[in-house]
């Protein structure tokens, strides 16, 4: 599938269906923790369109990526979980993953927060290129992504998702 013909809504469905699956196979307490910010609207729509009980958290990777002298502080959101990590099933809602170094920073984040019983993966789409050891328990799509393109999650005025794809900054 080209990234440019992804339809992020035809996606999103089959990761509703796959989180619903996952949900059902783990112990209770589950809870979804969107990756700023792609993975924050995922987890929020998710939350709402499963029925789930209260707000989805918000976890975001900047007090812990391995970039951090580089990128400095991101303006993005910052960590909200509205629920107690401790043993609880935590399943981690991202848009794209590609080298794994971000949900290794988030993973770092989480556990500042408490230890939970597990921690699972969702994602949109999966691009490949990892630089660590990290796969998706659930993955609505596989893609390819031309070398100094970035491929990003966007959504408007109403919620509806679409994909970006836009070159690196140098």
């Amino acid at each position: 599938m080209s990234a440019l013909q992804l339809d992020a809504e035809q996606l999103y469905t089959e990761l509703l269906s796959g989180v619903k699956n996952l949900i059902a196979a783990t112990p209770e307490p589950v809870y979804l923790a969107g990756i700023t910010s792609g993975g924050a609207w995922l987890a929020e729509r998710l939350q709402r369109d499963l029925g789930l009980d209260g707000d989805a958290g918000v976890i975001s990777s900047s007090m812990h990526r391995d970039d951090f002298a580089q990128r400095g502080l991101s303006i993005s959101a910052q960590t909200v979980l509205p629920f107690e990590v401790d043993g609880a099933h935590v399943i981690l809602v991202d848009d794209v993953l590609y080298t794994g170094r971000t949900l290794r920073a988030v993973i770092n984040e989480l556990f500042d927060y408490g230890r939970p019983a597990s921690v699972q993966l969702a994602v949109l789409t999966d691009r490949g290129g990892r630089e660590l050891p990290i796969e998706p328990g659930v993955c609505a799509a596989t893609v390819t992504v031309p070398a100094g393109q970035r491929l990003e999650l966007a959504r408007d005025a109403d919620g509806r998702f679409s994909f970006v794809l836009e070159n690196k900054e140098a």
